[in-house]
């Protein structure tokens, strides 16, 4: 038997969806050569609609984790379920990338098919937003491990581990007073708060929503409401003021990381505002949504050769980003779905499109 649709987690995952894309067209605006920040009014608008769609990869990881913890398959049977749907189509993209970074004049043949062999040892092409998939990995590999603890867990056990782990989305701030903290140096890599950091506590607290906030509560609209405005406006303002005062991407990013308190506010009151929306009274919207929520893998892999497309069409026929970054990101958007539509009509397109 599938797994029951949740139409609240399908609108969720659509959403996330568009978000992932609408911030990767947001990157032609402000990252420069060798990932000097451009700065000026095109940043601004950048911050103005990205800064809430950090949240994009956490509510993925929040839904993936609603649905799966506990794993109830057996570890094999899980794990080349998972993998079948979500491994094979990643090796297959990392090769059409390959190929088409090649017939876009980026790099020789022969780096193409150098790059196809380095797909073990990272993005396979230095394709960015692969990075994501390596992570859903190691996030599969561990969920069978942790399941017969979450099994017999205690509401009290998982709150504990929930708030050491807020705490630890509060450490890319307290690194810039002390860049070295509860253990951490040079020699060592695993410091206190190690084993309770990472995307693992976005699975963890969607799996407590599950079984302790399953049910639409009073409280879930205004708190939730109450994190996404806080947590959206630390994320924006603390871009906003480095972005005055620091010349590099990755220091202007620093509210943007997914591992920071803020980010963690917006994706859990998002989760919380849409969980328990119901299907709408147009059977064609909601087969739509269930439609898209079904594609958004395969979406989320071929995106970026359709948002260059859309770039390269309106870069030069609009002059501020207010405009393109939400245009491209439409546009994108739909072509991207039609597109793995169309590939789901073939057989076997689950190895293409998950």
């Amino acid at each position: 038997m599938g797994k029951q649709r949740v139409f609240g987690l399908d609108l969720l995952r659509v959403i996330a969806c568009y978000m992932v894309i609408q911030v990767h067209a947001g990157e032609y605006f402000y990252i420069g050569e060798e990932g000097a920040f451009l700065g000026g009014d095109d940043s601004f608008w950048v911050n103005i609609y990205n800064s809430l769609c950090r949240t994009a990869v956490p509510l993925f990881v929040m839904i993936t984790g609603y649905f799966i913890l506990p794993v109830k398959d057996g570890l094999g049977t899980f794990l080349k379920k998972r993998f079948t749907r979500v491994l094979i189509p990643f090796i297959v993209w990392c090769a059409l990338y390959a190929f088409y970074q090649y017939f876009r004049g980026q790099v020789e043949l022969d780096t193409a098919f150098i790059n196809i062999l380095k797909i073990p040892v990272n993005f396979g092409v230095e394709i960015g937003h692969l990075w994501y998939v390596y992570m859903l990995i190691g996030l599969y590999l561990f969920f069978p491990i942790i399941s017969p603890w979450l099994n017999t867990a205690s509401k009290q056990s998982i709150q504990f581990y929930l708030s050491i782990w807020l705490v630890s989305l509060c450490l890319p701030y307290i690194h810039q007073v002390f860049p070295e903290v509860l253990g951490e140096c040079f020699w060592n890599q695993t410091p206190l708060l190690y084993y309770f950091s990472g995307f693992l506590g976005y699975a963890l607290l969607a799996f407590y929503i599950k079984k302790f906030w399953s049910e639409k509560k009073s409280w879930h609209l205004p708190v939730g409401g109450l994190l996404i405005v806080v947590g959206y406006a630390i994320t924006y303002l603390v871009f906003a003021e480095r972005a005055t005062t620091h010349p590099m991407v990755w220091e202007v990013e620093l509210s943007w990381g997914f591992e920071t308190i803020n980010v963690g506010m917006m994706s859990l009151g998002l989760f919380l505002v849409l969980k328990n929306i119901r299907s709408c009274s147009s059977n064609a919207i909601n087969n739509l949504i269930t439609s898209i929520s079904n594609m958004s893998y395969g979406m989320y892999l071929v995106h970026i050769m359709i948002l260059n497309v859309f770039y390269s069409l309106f870069d030069g026929m609009f002059e501020s980003a207010a405009i393109k970054i939400p245009l491209i990101a439409i546009c994108c958007f739909i072509i991207s779905y039609v597109v793995i539509k169309i590939l789901s009509y073939l057989p076997k397109s689950k190895y293409l499109i998950g």
